[in-house]
């Protein structure tokens, strides 16, 4: 496969830069073996069986995005997850000039300072933050900012607005850098919706990392590898996921983060529980265990994202939606509107 067998035509003005309002009136494409139909999301409980489970990532976004200084230069971080030495990988703009040993102040942290411990080749850094612990959370609520997606129209940075719109309703463990944006199209009216319908629910934990915003660098798809991700799926969801499949109901995936920890988590075909760092790369060939069905945003072209919905739903049952969302008009990406994806 090459990155240009994933290529499409996308007009910029697909792209949404503010959410749906409501949430759940956001426009929902369904993908079946039988063909296309138009939705809006709040339709979704018809679509789903009594018996089906939904698996919700609950991650929380964090600011993740600082401003550092080195003497007299300005240094963008993006913090990506902490490590097991309590270290922060972090990418940096201007990272080639950084080097091991050098400090960085953080502005607006009030005497908060990192110490460079690391590099690697594609700008990223360890970083030793001078706190840690809850006096680091609480520098980083002060001084950090929303590290939205680059294509969404900014000029002046995140606003108070995007701070809420930019959580999930099921929003619970602060570590992520990007929003698990399937779950963004849900409010309590709609869950209720779901629970009144017979439509079980339970969450999963993938802290989703500042390397989904970096593009693919080189045109072999077999040679990329994703950034590591922090994941935890706990005994009970993993009982309750495996004992609805066990009954007969599908497993319904809530985004590609966590049909991606799912398939990390799958063995013997039961979902075990797991905890642990996963760079699961989901593209055409590979085989799923997990879910039946999956709600996710539309995606960009050249993306992980489309090879992974390309390799659930087919690449050319894809490539024939996407068609029809471009052609109608649907909005794309974080901030966009939604499929529901039954599995090839």
């Amino acid at each position: 496969m090459n990155l240009a067998d994933f290529e499409f035509v996308l007009p910029p003005e697909r792209i949404a830069h503010h959410p749906a309002s409501p949430r759940d009136s956001a426009r929902l494409l369904h993908v079946t073996a039988t063909g296309l139909s138009d939705r809006i999301v709040r339709d979704l409980p018809g679509l789903l069986w009594p018996g089906d489970i939904l698996v919700a990532n609950d991650t929380k976004v964090i600011p993740a995005q600082l401003s550092a200084r080195r003497g007299d230069a300005r240094v963008g971080i993006t913090l990506d997850r902490p490590l097991p030495d309590g270290t922060w990988h972090a990418l940096a703009r201007n990272a080639r000039r950084l080097r091991v040993g050098d400090r960085l102040d953080v502005e607006g942290a009030d005497g908060m300072t990192a110490e460079v411990r690391g590099r690697d080749p594609d700008g990223g850094v360890s970083l030793a933050f001078s706190l840690d612990g809850a006096a680091f959370a609480e520098a980083l609520h002060r001084a950090g900012a929303l590290a939205l997606p680059p294509y969404i129209d900014r000029p002046a940075g995140p606003t108070a607005q995007d701070a809420s719109d930019y959580q999930t309703v099921f929003a619970a463990y602060e570590g992520a850098v990007a929003a698990p944006t399937a779950g963004l199209h849900f409010t309590q009216a709609l869950l209720d919706a779901l629970a009144a319908r017979g439509v079980r629910r339970t969450t999963v934990t993938l802290h989703v990392g500042a390397g989904t915003f970096l593009p693919m660098r080189g045109e072999d798809v077999a040679r990329h590898t994703l950034h590591a991700e922090r994941g935890f799926v706990s005994a009970e969801a993993a009982e309750a996921i495996n004992a609805a499949k066990a009954a007969g109901g599908r497993i319904v995936a809530v985004g590609t983060t966590s049909l991606r920890l799912l398939e990390a988590a799958a063995g013997d075909g039961q979902i075990k529980p797991f905890s642990g760092t996963t760079d699961i790369f989901l593209r055409p060939g590979h085989a799923f265990r997990t879910a039946d069905l999956l709600l996710t945003n539309f995606h960009l072209p050249r993306s992980t994202l489309f090879m992974l919905v390309c390799a659930f739903a087919g690449t050319e049952r894809m490539r024939a939606a996407y068609a029809h969302a471009i052609a109608e008009k649907y909005r794309f990406y974080s901030y966009g509107d939604a499929t529901l994806l039954e599995r090839a």
